[in-house]
């Protein structure tokens, strides 16, 4: 009876919340604490509460370096959560986090494990390259559907990722603990496919832009894709427009069609044996799925 009570009350509140039409970078943190409160109460599924997230983050800011390790990090001390700015990838991850969140606390603790390898926060366990290090480490919560999406019209991109390189440049000398070289090969959709395939995206699933000329980094930007009252679109921070916006899908890929920066996109998706109604991931879990995904070899 008192959980119920509880929910009552908190609905009562969050729904006053609604009605200003408030978004997540107007609220406080025990607003969004009851919005997650009541949102995970309810029978939706993980990419249905991503959908519904993502639009409280619109006309937030751009901030390219909105986050970082922490006031006690001894390199990026930037906070490790803020609502004020936000980019692309930041956003995606924020979005992920609360869609698997039963409360605010919960939502920060989840929000590390996405972030940084097994939760350990720090600059040189972040997962700063989208498909090297952030998909991999993530393999509980989504996987890439490229193949699924466009079935032979795939193709593939080869490259070298060096974290050595990528933190010398940042004046980091010490490099014990960090990944060596590898060689990675990814899949990827073409642009000239997007428009015969978008009936296969669902809501929720992330894009990558990957880079057509570079050799050492795959993705330049993250956004996602959801299906809306006003048609397909494609939702993001954008450096450009120094906001988070939608775009029309059609709209969207079109700009790419004769892309000189970039070659086609990498395509992710939430696992759906975790994507089922009422799911919510706690931080705790988390290691276990990892090691369930790790031993199976599926997601």
């Amino acid at each position: 009876m008192k959980k119920y009570i509880l929910v009552f009350l908190v609905l009562i509140t969050t729904t006053s919340l609604f009605g200003q039409n408030k978004k997540v970078y107007q609220m406080t943190k025990w607003e969004v604490d009851s919005i997650l409160t009541v949102k995970s109460s309810e029978d939706l599924t993980i990419t249905e509460r991503m959908k519904y997230y993502s639009q409280l983050f619109l006309g937030m800011p751009y901030g390219l370096s909105c986050v970082g390790d922490g006031p006690y990090a001894l390199y990026d001390t930037n906070p490790q959560l803020t609502f004020d700015t936000t980019n692309c990838m930041v956003y995606c991850e924020d979005v992920l986090a609360l869609s698997i969140s039963d409360n605010y606390e919960n939502f920060f603790n989840d929000l590390q494990h996405i972030r940084y390898k097994d939760g350990v926060v720090g600059m040189k366990t972040r997962n700063h390259y989208t498909m090297a290090d952030w998909l991999p480490e993530n393999n509980w919560l989504l996987h890439d559907v490229v193949k699924e999406v466009v079935g032979d019209k795939a193709k593939t991109l080869t490259r070298t990722i060096s974290h050595k390189k990528f933190f010398s440049k940042k004046g980091i000398n010490d490099m014990r603990y960090v990944k060596e070289d590898r060689t990675l090969t990814v899949n990827y959709i073409p642009f000239d496919v997007l428009m015969d395939v978008k009936e296969n995206f669902r809501d929720g699933d992330i894009l990558a832009l990957l880079f057509r000329k570079l050799d050492n980094i795959f993705s330049g930007h993250m956004l996602m894709f959801y299906d809306t009252a006003n048609g397909k679109i494609i939702r993001e921070s954008s450096l450009s427009k120094a906001t988070v916006l939608d775009t029309p899908y059609d709209e969207w890929v079109s700009r790419f069609q004769n892309s000189k920066k970039y070659i086609g996109i990498a395509l992710m998706r939430v696992n759906d044996d975790i994507n089922t109604p009422g799911k919510i991931i706690l931080p705790w879990e988390i290691h276990q799925m990892k090691e369930k995904t790790e031993h199976t070899g599926t997601n």
